[in-house]
């Protein structure tokens, strides 16, 4: 009888087993191995990141406002609200609040990218790539955004920006940052192979016009 008790109670045990693994749900799978971050902390951020994704507009202009505060020198780069030298006048830029939701919804894509490494690689390299044609731009400039960036996530989630979350929002801005560096540096790169190609072609055309005057 008490092995029958035993078999009995085990096989209790099994089928528990087994409902319980039915209803928790399932682990994330391993994070690409490009990515800083684990799958743990993948999760949290993709969660927490929807609370910033319903305030892109906000959110942005209080990272723009925290990096001209400290870095007026960047201004000069705006043309289109450069003229405004005072936070209370940046505030109140319809200029500035649009740019900075171009900038936002760049991080905002980028991060849900996350999912898509090689994408995600792509899009944040055009970015940094896009910046090498705006004259004199250094690629350390695009550090300056950073802390600006984790002050305004701490401002929007409020409570819910706790310890963890910063650090994994500053593994995460630190990884886009050095990828969208990655990306202007590629594309400095590839400038010495591009006027090479310019000057080629206009030595070609150049003759092709002294062949057609003789």
């Amino acid at each position: 009888m008490g092995c029958k008790l035993s078999r009995a109670l085990s096989r209790d045990q099994d089928l528990g087993k087994k409902e319980k693994d039915l209803n928790e749900p399932p682990a994330p799978p391993p994070p690409d191995p490009r990515l800083p971050l684990n799958a743990r902390q993948k999760f949290n951020i993709a969660k927490s990141w929807k609370g910033i994704s319903r305030a892109l507009e906000p959110t942005g202009v209080y990272m723009f406002l925290e990096l001209f505060e400290n870095n007026s020198e960047l201004l000069g780069f705006f043309n289109k609200f450069k003229q405004y030298r005072t936070r209370d006048e940046q505030a109140e830029s319809l200029e500035l609040a649009e740019h900075a939701t171009i900038v936002m919804n760049s991080i905002d894509e980028g991060i849900k990218a996350m999912d898509n490494v090689d994408f995600f690689f792509d899009l944040l390299h055009q970015i940094g790539a896009s910046h090498r044609k705006i004259p004199g731009f250094q690629k350390e400039y695009f550090w300056k955004i950073e802390q600006p960036f984790l002050e305004a996530v701490r401002l929007t989630l409020g409570d819910r920006y706790t310890d963890n979350m910063d650090n994994i929002y500053r593994i995460t801005i630190k990884f886009l940052i050095e990828t969208v560096i990655r990306g202007y540096e590629l594309a400095e790169e590839r400038e010495p192979n591009d006027n090479v190609k310019k000057d080629s072609n206009s030595t070609e055309g150049n003759s092709s016009k002294a062949a057609k005057g003789s």
